[in-house]
């Protein structure tokens, strides 16, 4: 009974409520685990329970042992692996796999979950070799809550993300195919099971290679697949279209026999199924088609130009289609929901997607097929045609060649900036969304002396009109000022004689509070693109709106006396970042020229980070806004030091919010490099409360590269009274060091990498900051440098970046100890060889061959005392 209170309670509408309950199942699970997942076990079982009570306890079951994060998953697992006995396990999975057959639908769709997450600890250590057996038998022989439960569950099992499970389920792949295909076929006579039997198929298709390469395994595979788009009932077909996606992308190489015999055309009949997720899942067909062709070529182009000859397959298929499947896709744009919200996927929205990875794929072959619909559409009555005519001519530019492009879009511009007056918003939306794209991809078309102030006035208006499409219309303007920002410092560029109408226009439409929030934040996003193109004859009016920026950002401060609401603290939070965003564009154009108005500007930023409530964002605007404040400032920033240092230090230690806490790793590293000696009074604080977050279990794994490189920073910015912590700075690198990258762990690839450019930063600081003087405090740890050299030689995990960084360290330790005691190391094949792949490689930059080059100068002056220079 008292379990099935508090279970009770944890479905609570009340809060407070809830959250005891959880707490208590908690402590009931660290007193007695066991036992309480047994009790959780019969209560889900317990067919005289009430269905939501069933259901609580299955979700209990659940979370004991699943979670997101991989290293609470692990632990969650263990529990179970060390803490239930044999018996107990065998009844609890028993229990679980019984309550699949019950009636009560809620309480066998937790069993299916539960089953999925012991599954995942179990199957790959074979220690549940029955379940893929039961659940065959299930299907085959169960009634049809059984078979369906039983597939769900196939299902859930394999939808999973950890490897060790997916590596394990191939060798079941027999199981698996057995009971989803024959749930799936057209003979299954209950439509919820086949259903759930083709989801789970979907689910599975990774795992079945070895049967999918046996032709008659695979044609019987893909005829239940084809007849089960022909189904007659939506969750059936469009599950099965889900299917032959995934099948397109991971089989590609076997699909020219059923695109020729079935797939082409049912793919065309389900484009126009009166189901808009049918017909959705039958164009995204085209869309894997032509992403895993676009993929393909690419990976055929490096391969040619690597020098192989191991071509992947590749049988044309868009562009033997295009012309068939390309007129459908015009027509779906039609079918536009003009209630649509901006982040609504529909069928219009597909065909658009689809029509823009055609024109990638084919090329030119899609422009005459297009154009002809435009033409035809462009001025219809019917609205619906006339957007659909102006979002198709925007789909193709990309792809087909620019010199093809250019003499349409030249004629075109005229039309669709006349189109931004349409009397449909949705029309003008499709026009600037349009105009954004000719900006971004085939920008050289547009001609300043015809095109550039129409231009630019139509999307201000269109800005202002109507808050629909003033996404669209910032989105165009920003690409627009890429395109016409000239050299970066500028005397003048094409956008000067627009820019003090465009500040004007921007400001006005940002200038109330009470404005919409959308149109509001893109507005400012425009001008901070404006501010960051803007030419040098511009830079006073950039110095004039730094004064009304701060006057509308010092007008913030009293409304948080006034808020009443989440939505007022929400609108307010938006406008501060937004303000504090256009102050840092401002700050990084002007650089030094923003010294007149610093101490304004940072007393309004300490305002706003003390009144300010917990868990905002607008202190990682204010943070990063500080941080462009002290680059431009340098030595002069020194003066703000006192005053803004305890809000830095809270941010340090605040390792509840993440975001936060990295800005202000990223903060410590600006402000040293600007303070240069003049830093370290803070340096002692600073360490430690780096080193506090390396040891913490929250944040220190994910700041460690930046933490990392701020050492290297701080390092160079106080020389040699940085030897005070290279001891301890020492034991993080080594330690850093020996983490390797798993075979698989492709999704840690990025912060492997980082972590060792980090290593290598750190170094690089260190021996900067030591050889003038105290290079000796250098010389215990020249051995551990040249080992993790040597590490990063031999593995195969590098970057460019992360070898001109080794580069670099290489040259300087070198140039530290020129007397020759290191010679021997210095001079290993390994490191001969490494500088000598670098210098001579084709792929690498300039920069990064001219690193190798000057590293391998430092390395000859060994023993002849000559005296290098610093690479920087």
């Amino acid at each position: 009974m008292y379990m099935n209170q508090v279970l009770e309670s944890t479905l609570s509408p009340d809060t407070s409520t809830r959250h005891n309950a959880e707490q208590q199942l908690l402590q009931a699970a660290e007193v007695d685990f066991s036992g309480y997942v047994s009790t959780l076990a019969d209560e889900l079982a317990n067919e005289q329970a009430q269905p939501h009570i069933r259901s609580a306890a299955g979700i209990a079951l659940k979370n004991s042992f699943s979670a997101r994060e991989y290293t609470r998953l692990r632990d969650l697992q263990l529990r179970w692996r060390e803490r239930i006995p044999d018996n107990i396990k065998a009844s609890v999975k028993g229990l679980a796999l019984g309550t699949l057959a019950s009636k009560d639908s809620r309480a066998s769709h937790s069993a299916a979950q539960f089953v999925a997450s012991i599954a995942a600890i179990e199957i790959p250590r074979n220690q549940w070799p029955e379940l893929m057996p039961a659940l065959v038998a299930n299907v085959g022989e169960g009634d049809d809550r059984l078979k369906q439960a039983s597939l769900v569950t196939i299902g859930y099992i394999c939808e999973t993300d950890e490897q060790e499970l997916r590596d394990s389920l191939v060798q079941h792949s027999n199981a698996i195919l057995t009971a989803v295909v024959q749930g799936a076929r057209k003979e299954e006579t209950n439509l919820d099971v086949r259903s759930s039997a083709i989801v789970a198929l979907s689910d599975s298709l990774e795992f079945v290679k070895t049967n999918f390469d046996n032709e008659g395994e695979r044609n019987y595979i893909m005829q239940v697949i084809c007849e089960a788009t022909q189904s007659g009932d939506s969750r059936i077909e469009s599950g099965a279209y889900g299917c032959l996606n995934r099948i397109m992308g991971l089989y590609y190489d076997k699909m020219r026999f059923y695109m020729e015999k079935a797939l082409f055309g049912l793919t065309i009949l389900g484009m126009r199924n009166h189901e808009e997720d049918v017909a959705k899942l039958a164009i995204e067909f085209w869309c894997t088609v032509c992403e895993e062709e676009l993929a393909i070529e690419d990976d055929n182009a490096l391969t040619q130009a690597e020098g192989g000859s191991e071509l992947r397959p590749y049988f044309n298929f868009s562009r033997v289609a295009a012309r068939e499947v390309v007129p459908v896709l015009l027509e779906l744009l039609a079918q536009q929901d003009e209630d649509a919200a901006e982040e609504d996927y529909n069928i219009s929205r597909a065909a658009y997607q689809c029509l823009q990875l055609f024109a990638q794929s084919v090329g030119g072959d899609i422009v005459q097929v297009v154009l002809g619909f435009v033409e035809l559409n462009l001025r219809h009555a019917n609205w619906h045609w006339r957007d659909a005519a102006v979002s198709a001519f925007g789909a193709i530019m990309e792809g087909p060649d620019e010199k093809l492009l250019e003499p349409l879009i030249k004629q075109a511009l005229p039309v669709l900036i006349d189109m931004m007056n349409d009397s449909v918003v949705q029309v003008k939306d499709s026009a600037a969304y349009t105009l954004g794209r000719i900006c971004e991809n085939v920008s050289e078309s547009i001609d300043q002396q015809t095109h550039l102030t129409p231009l630019v006035r139509s999307l201000f208006a269109g800005l202002s009109s109507n808050p629909k499409m003033a996404g669209s219309c910032c989105w165009a303007l920003m690409n627009l000022t890429d395109r016409f920002a000239g050299e970066p410092g500028a005397q003048v560029n094409p956008l000067s004689p627009h820019f003090q109408d465009s500040i004007t226009h921007i400001l006005k439409v940002t200038e109330s509070p009470e404005g919409d929030a959308q149109v509001r934040m893109a507005a400012y996003e425009v001008l901070n693109a404006f501010v960051q193109s803007s030419a040098n004859e511009t830079l006073p009016i950039v110095a004039r709106l730094s004064d009304v920026i701060l006057q509308r950002l010092e007008n913030t401060i009293p409304m948080q006396q006034q808020i009443v609401s989440v939505d007022d603290r929400n609108t307010l939070e938006e406008i501060q970042t937004s303000l504090s965003s256009a102050l840092l564009a401002i700050i990084q154009r002007l650089e030094r020229e923003i010294k007149p108005q610093a101490d304004r500007i940072m007393h309004v930023l300490l305002q706003v980070l003390n009144s300010v409530g917990a868990k905002s964002s607008v202190p990682d605007t204010v943070f990063a806004t500080v941080g462009a404040l002290a680059n431009a400032l340098e030595e002069d920033f020194a003066k703000y030091m006192v005053s803004f240092t305890p809000f830095l230090y809270n941010a340090l230690g605040n390792q509840e919010e993440p975001a936060l806490c990295a800005m202000a790793v990223g903060l410590v590293s600006d402000i040293t490099r600007s303070l240069g000696e003049a830093s370290q009074p803070y340096c002692d604080a600073f360490m430690n409360y780096l080193l506090q977050i390396l040891s913490g279990a929250t944040n220190g794994q994910q700041l460690r590269p930046a933490i990392l490189q701020c050492f290297g920073d701080m390092a160079q910015a106080i020389g040699a009274q940085f030897e005070k912590y290279l001891s301890v700075v020492s034991q993080v690198l080594n330690q850093s060091s020996t983490m390797t990258l798993s075979d698989g762990a492709f999704e840690m690839f990025d912060y492997f990498i980082s972590l060792r450019e980090g290593i290598l930063d750190a170094w690089d600081g260190a021996i900067l900051a030591m050889k003038h003087g105290q290079v000796n405090a250098l010389r215990p740890h020249v051995h551990s440098i040249i080992k993790f050299l040597h590490l990063v030689s031999q593995d195969p995990n590098r970057s460019e970046a992360l070898l001109r960084a080794a580069m670099g360290v290489t040259g300087d330790l070198a140039d530290a100890f020129p007397g020759g005691e290191f010679a021997e190391a210095f001079r290993s094949d390994w490191l001969t060889q490494l500088i000598r792949e670098v210098r001579n490689s084709q792929e690498y930059s300039a920069r990064t061959k001219e690193t190798a080059r000057w590293a391998r100068e430092q390395i000859k002056r060994q023993g002849t005392g000559g005296q290098g220079t610093q690479m920087s």
